[in-house]
């Protein structure tokens, strides 16, 4: 029974590895997705720390793609030392992949205070050229989820941009993209986006923590029987002397 036991643990080890390699992909891709939001998102979002539960979940899944392959020697080999030296890392990572749960709460809680502050500040600064920085990220916005204005289209009749127009209407980006004579004119609302764009802002932020959270809670659960199945291996080895002289190739005295 011990001798199945220890075979039955290193073949799920051994598949385990093969699903960190995987793992160590799809960390990174999530990781790189955070990071390309981010930059879309930037000037609603000004706190540069929420980035650390990506580069986090980027570092680990370096880490696992190298875990995978001490895995897959130390099984093979029947190494002790590697076997332990697994667990042990194993332990780090997941405790890090905790660390980024934690983080991914706090920041999502941060969410919306952070883009009711900086919002209001991103649309007075709207002059409608491709040469402001602002005026892309709220046309990208506008087009991308879908919305007008801060809380609906009205709202562009108290900025700047609409103060200098002078031709009451909203900008291009609101217009819904099945109307193909939409000029954003506010006396055919019909023809504009309903939803505000705050609201639509802070829930793409909010999913995109939810994607390192859940992302970060799977992976942490993998590794946890990962470290189950290498500490039964080694105990099994440490408390059967048979085993031990079956890997050997010696004999009892």
């Amino acid at each position: 029974m011990g001798q199945c036991g220890i075979t039955s643990s290193k073949t799920v080890l051994v598949f385990l590895n093969l699903i960190f390699w995987a793992a160590a992909g799809i960390l990174c891709y999530v990781g790189a997705y955070v990071f390309i939001t981010y930059d879309d998102y930037d000037h609603f979002f000004e706190d540069v720390y929420t980035l650390i539960p990506a580069v986090t979940i980027i570092a680990v899944g370096a880490l696992l793609f190298i875990i995978g392959l001490i895995g897959c020697c130390a099984t093979v080999r029947e190494s002790s030392c590697g076997l332990a030296t697994f667990a042990v890392i194993l332990l780090l990572v997941f405790m890090t992949e905790v660390a980024v749960v934690v983080l991914g709460y706090i920041y999502r809680a941060k969410v919306e205070k952070e883009v009711n502050v900086s919002i209001k500040k991103v649309y007075d600064e709207y002059n409608g050229t491709n040469s402001n920085a602002q005026s892309r990220a709220i046309d990208y916005i506008q087009r991308q989820l879908q919305c007008c204005g801060i809380h609906n289209y009205s709202d562009w009749q108290n900025t700047h941009w609409y103060e200098q127009s002078k031709n009451n209407s909203a900008p291009i980006s609101c217009c819904k993209t099945n109307v193909g004579s939409c000029r954003g004119s506010l006396t055919h609302p019909e023809d504009l986006y309903q939803e505000g764009c705050e609201a639509m802002v802070v829930k793409k932020l909010k999913e995109i923590m939810m994607y390192v959270i859940w992302t970060a809670l799977t992976f942490a659960t993998i590794q946890m029987l990962g470290m189950l199945c290498a500490c039964v291996v080694l105990c099994r080895r440490a408390r059967d002397p048979a085993y031990e002289l079956l890997i050997t190739g010696g004999t009892y005295a």
